[in-house]
């Protein structure tokens, strides 16, 4: 869209050329076109920004996730900012892996880092083997079933309340220490 803001441009610098090359026109329609297109280009920006990844501002967010005070390297950290009554709509998630030392760094689309503000924090296991059921659990007729679970409670999943301000400078110390009984691969 930028470039039918610089083609109108473009075309507003040709009229000007055929103007000084002996054709008549009226300076004050000349500079009121180039006055409206200014300002058409301008809201145009204005509302691209506003549409863009989010309603706020950025930070660089990074950490490390443990499991019982070990790295724990298959998790997937995600952070949705939490709306207030003076910013219903605060932005987008963030969400990122953690690589084999247990550290992430967020990212949202494109952007690295978090809206900046309070988040709920949620962190799962990675991958197709978790099924998330209890280990105490069974089918129908109490069989006992075989899968893998998460080793990482609800308590820090779908049952989150964990919550992480994200400060206006960032921050590489987002460190979130689950401790369970649960076994873990």
């Amino acid at each position: 869209m930028p470039l039918a803001c610089g083609s109108r441009f473009v075309q507003f610098k040709s009229n000007r050329k055929r103007a000084t090359s002996g054709s008549k026109i009226n300076h004050k329609t000349e500079n009121m076109n180039f006055t409206t297109k200014t300002g058409y280009c301008i809201a145009l920006a204005l509302l691209m920004t506003a549409v863009g990844c989010s309603g706020g501002s950025y930070a660089p967010v990074s950490g490390v996730v443990k499991i019982n005070g070990k790295p724990y390297d298959k998790a997937v950290v995600s952070f949705q900012p939490i709306g207030t009554p003076s910013s219903p709509n605060p932005g987008r998630g963030s969400s990122a892996y953690t690589d084999s030392n247990g550290r992430f760094v967020l990212i949202c689309d494109d952007i690295k880092g978090a809206v900046i503000g309070k988040h709920l924090v949620r962190i799962m296991t990675r991958g197709n083997e978790v099924v998330g059921a209890s280990p105490e659990g069974g089918s129908s007729d109490e069989t006992p079933t075989n899968r893998v679970v998460d080793p990482i409670p609800a308590e820090w999943n779908s049952q989150s309340k964990v919550e992480f301000e994200v400060p206006a400078g960032g921050t590489d110390m987002a460190n979130f220490d689950i401790e369970t009984k649960r076994p873990v691969k």
